[in-house]
Formats: structure tokens, sequence, C-alpha cells
């Protein structure tokens, strides 16, 4: 069983890292940048200071926190399981497409890239009220585009990118449990906005 889903899973990078232009190669290269997404960042904060006032101050160690649990629980992942990424496979030398020939360290399982965007966007869900909908599908575009560069830039196997999706849905919704209660930010403080 677990052959057979690891086959699927190299079968289905192949599928996707296969289709391949430049356009979309600078556009998987760069959106995979950390230091790209700093002005969708500041905009999130922005949200949070507009919508719980001084307590958003809270949010910075805590997100904080949250990013450097995911990054480094996704890399106790990786150094325990020492799954090969694709690009570092022997078997898939040849078929592998890289951009700018990065293909990151040795392991893969999990993505850091797909935990830590996912943990980011699910605390943010939790912690907006629910009229913010436009922000909610830009978390979802986020978290997509970054899972789907990892693969399309072939450091990650889809597994990978689903491994570090649960990860950091976990991680994001016991971060918003935590920051609700412990620091006592109630959901409906910004119901004025609504």
């Amino acid at each position: 069983m677990l052959e057979t889903l690891l086959q699927l899973d190299k079968s289905l990078f192949l599928l996707i890292n296969s289709h391949h232009d430049t356009v979309v190669d600078f556009i998987m290269y760069w959106g995979a940048m950390k230091w790209v997404w700093i002005p969708f960042y500041l905009w999130l904060l922005y949200v949070l200071s507009r919508n719980y006032g001084w307590k958003s101050l809270w949010f910075l160690p805590v997100v904080a926190l949250l990013i450097i649990s995911s990054d480094q629980l996704s890399v106790l992942f990786k150094n325990s399981f020492e799954r090969l990424r694709p690009c570092q496979e022997p078997a898939l030398q040849g078929l592998v497409h890289l951009v700018k020939n990065k293909c990151g360290g040795l392991y893969g399982f999990v993505s850091s890239h797909a935990a830590n965007t996912m943990a980011l966007a699910v605390f943010m869900h939790k912690m907006l009220p629910k009229s913010y909908s436009d922000i909610r599908k830009e978390l979802i575009a986020f978290v997509l585009l970054n899972g789907y560069s990892r693969i399309y830039l072939g450091a990650h196997y889809p597994g990978d990118v689903l491994g570090g999706w649960v990860m950091g849905l976990v991680l994001g919704l016991v971060f918003a449990k935590l920051m609700q209660s412990k620091l006592q930010v109630p959901l409906t403080v910004a119901k004025g906005h609504e």
C-alpha cells in the first residue's frame, strides 16, 4: 500500500513538474521567495491592527513563534523520515525540471513552505472576522501558489506538500486557540468593522 502511494506521488510529481514554460518558471521561482510576500504580510498586519487595536501587538510574537514552530517541526520531520527531494532522487535524474538549478536540501518530507504558509493562513482565518471573505480568498491563493510552486520547481513531491499542509493546519488551529484563550483575544472584537 505504501509503495503504491509513493509511486502515485512520484507519477503526480512528474506530471506537474514536466509542464512548464519560461513565464510560469519566472512566476513560480519568485513566488517561492519569502521576501516577495512581505507586502502581503504587512497588509495582514494592517488588517489585524485595524480590528484589534493595541491587542494586535500580541500577534507579532505569536505569529513569529507559530512560523518558527512550523519551520522547525518540518525540519525535524525531514531529518526523521529522510525522504529525498525529487531533485535529489537518483532514479529521477534527468527527469526533474529545475529553475535556475535550485533544488534545496537533501530531504523533502514535509515541505516547510507548505507548513509555514498553511499555518499562517489557518491562524489568520481563525483570527479575522467572518466578513473578511476577500482576505480569506487571498490566503487560500497564497497557500495554493506556494504549495504548487514547490512541486513545479522540483523541490517537493505532492505528498511532501500535503504533509506540510496538514502540519500547518494543526499548528494554525492550536496557535489560534492559544491566542483566543490565553491572551483574551475574542473573535467578536472586530464586530464593529463587519
